[in-house]
């Protein structure tokens, strides 16, 4: 169990280097939206990052930091390493985004490219790092870093009242630190509003971990949600955890997402990603019944071409 302390011990080492994102009421979904795309790297997985290599001894920084990741993280962790001087080596598929890609080796990372999928560059960072005596940091699968992603939450508490205008709280779902983080924080409160995970279709491993125990049987399609697809480490803290504080989870398919996309930018003029779009997604389709509620729209970091042929692809 994750204390709610550690997630306030968190806002307290990453205040300062990190933004406090906007959040706005859309009056046609009733339901407010948390811009996490505003954050410094485009993306919530900052926090995460900066919390762990924030946490660790200056005399541990000379042994390097490896991680895994789509994109975002990754560049979480490059940013956070930076200024302390450690090395920084970032394992990723070959089909990762090329926008990602770039951003993290502009702020520092040495990508190492995997053949496969992001379960294959997860084992692969892994390894790498127990045979060079790195220190790993996991996307999700870490105290350190479900510590920091639950910052968010308390800002939402901040923004809304203690969570007394919503009814649900709105969080896209992979590897799960995310929603735990806020479920830890939320864990706290008296009255807390229903937390609910979204994840593709296309990689529907949460989904089926949440309502059978097991990820058995995922057959995992290509997604534009890439951030959030690929298996969950099956020894990952983070399963127990979306066991205790997900109300549920539910899916959306490829063309809802694109559909969420091409709304965020229409109405509201924010560039958001399809792993951030998720949970707009299932707002905008009916899945979530539960209203008030507040959408956790976490990056933006989509490739500018896609997001063209998104917006004109009516």
């Amino acid at each position: 169990m994750i204390s709610t302390g550690r997630v306030r011990e968190a806002r307290q080492r990453i205040e300062g280097h990190i933004v406090h994102t906007p959040v706005t009421f859309d009056q046609n979904l009733n339901c407010y939206i948390k811009w996490e795309n505003h954050q410094i790297t485009g993306s919530f997985k900052l926090r995460g990052a900066l919390n762990h290599i924030l946490s660790i001894k200056e005399n541990e920084i000379h042994k390097g930091f490896v991680t895994c990741s789509a994109g975002n993280h990754g560049q979480g962790v490059a940013y956070a390493a930076g200024p302390k001087g450690g090395r920084c080596i970032v394992f990723a598929s070959e089909q990762a985004a090329e926008v990602k890609l770039a951003a993290m080796q502009k702020l520092g990372a040495e990508l190492r490219l995997v053949k496969g999928a992001y379960v294959e560059a997860e084992q692969a960072a892994i390894t790498f790092a127990k045979e060079n005596g790195s220190i790993f940091i996991s996307p999700y699968n870490g105290e350190t870093v479900i510590c920091g992603q639950g910052t968010l939450a308390m800002e939402l508490g901040e923004d809304l009242d203690g969570f007394t205008s919503v009814q649900a709280v709105i969080v896209p779902v992979g590897g799960g630190g995310l929603l735990s983080g806020i479920g830890t924080y939320m864990g706290s409160l008296g009255v807390r509003p229903a937390l609910v995970g979204v994840q593709s279709e296309a990689s529907s491993f949460a989904y089926q971990l949440n309502k059978t125990g097991s990820q058995e049987g995922v057959v995992e399609t290509d997604s534009i949600a890439e951030g959030l697809a690929g298996e969950i480490d099956h020894n990952s803290i983070t399963i127990p955890l979306i066991q205790q504080y997900a109300e549920d989870i539910v899916l959306v398919s490829e063309d809802e997402t694109r559909v969420a996309i091409r709304y965020a930018w229409e109405k509201h003029h924010e560039i958001i990603e399809g792993s951030a779009a998720v949970g707009l997604a299932a707002c905008l389709t009916g899945k979530i019944t539960t209203l008030p509620a507040v959408i956790v729209v976490t990056g933006g970091n989509i490739q500018p071409e896609l997001h063209s042929r998104i917006l004109l692809d009516h």
